[in-house]
């Protein structure tokens, strides 16, 4: 039992990870009502970002704090995640307003190869660390209760629980705030939102931004994890199977998407490897993504789309 619950908990862990980062496709599609292929991209620019100038700044103004370096490095990379914000608005979607959703998707792909090569530009292509404190002894609890008691890594712990938080903090702008009810009416139509005075651009913006600090924070928790390295952005791979479980509207969604997948995944790979041969944790997230295509397509909590004719 004690087993079981470390697994669990593991994947419970590990779920709210991919939560997080499935945020920021729900975020963009609510607002543009696209899929922006552009996360992972943005995800592993803002880790890359937050390494090298907390690296940069004790080196440039001679000063040992590591708690100062970071808290330097994270406003930088979140300032230049707003300017990336501002650029693509400015740039590229303020031109694009009312096309079809195809023109939008692949405006997105071509984001992503702008951004991994301009992070290659600017920040290098070596393994970088991040370092912000994160405790990496694991801890062992429930030692009355369970034989041997029961493993949980704090790193991962610390993890989920800055993801919970931000996931509801989130959840309530969108819900609580006026900007956040703006955000889901131009996702519903762009002409009915601009009528009604809503300021598309602004809201654009916005969105790309929050979606950008959400891809920090992400950065930042499995660049401490696994290093900050180009196959980061693959990463973001996994939270595709999320959105499509909890459907691409909804942060509930993206919420119980991301816990159904990390505790499936892990428990699968645990108790049916063996028998099939192990390796269930890499597609096991992408075969159930696809049953839900086949049976619920818009996913828990997405929408059912009806046309009338």
């Amino acid at each position: 039992m004690g087993f079981f619950l470390e697994t669990l908990f593991g994947g419970l862990m590990a779920g709210m990870l991919y939560a997080l980062i499935a945020l920021g496709f729900v975020l963009i599609y609510k607002a543009s009502g696209v899929f922006n292929f552009a996360q992972g991209a943005m995800v592993l620019f803002a880790a890359l970002a937050m390494a090298r100038f907390s690296g940069w700044y004790p080196l440039w103004f001679h000063f040992e704090s590591r708690l100062l370096a970071n808290l330097l490095g994270f406003v930088t990379a979140a300032a230049l995640m707003v300017a990336v914000a501002w650029l693509v608005e400015r740039l590229c979607l303020s031109r694009l307003v009312n096309q079809d959703g195809i023109t939008l998707l692949m405006a997105t792909l071509g984001i992503a190869y702008f951004l991994d090569g301009l992070g290659q530009t600017l920040f290098g292509n070596d393994i970088y660390k991040i370092d912000v404190g994160m405790p990496k002894e694991p801890l062992l609890v429930l030692q009355g209760t369970f034989d041997g008691g029961v493993l949980i890594s704090q790193e991962d712990l610390v993890a989920a629980l800055v993801a919970a938080t931000l996931v509801a903090l989130l959840a309530l702008f969108f819900q609580k705030t006026a900007t956040g009810r703006a955000l889901r009416a131009v996702a519903d139509d762009h002409q009915a939102a601009q009528s009604i005075g809503i300021p598309l651009d602004r809201i654009w913006v916005i969105v790309w931004s929050v979606a950008g600090i959400v891809a920090l924070v992400a950065g930042i928790i499995w660049g401490s994890k696994l290093g900050v390295q180009f196959s980061l952005s693959l990463v973001a791979l996994k939270a595709l199977p999320v959105v499509i479980l909890g459907g691409l509207t909804s942060i509930p969604g993206a919420i119980l998407g991301g816990l159904i997948i990390g505790v499936g995944e892990k428990l699968s790979e645990i108790y049916l490897g063996p028998m099939l041969g192990g390796g269930i944790e890499i597609w096991f997230a992408y075969v159930l993504a696809l049953v839900f295509l086949l049976v619920r397509p818009q996913g828990l909590f997405g929408e059912k789309i009806i046309d009338r004719v």
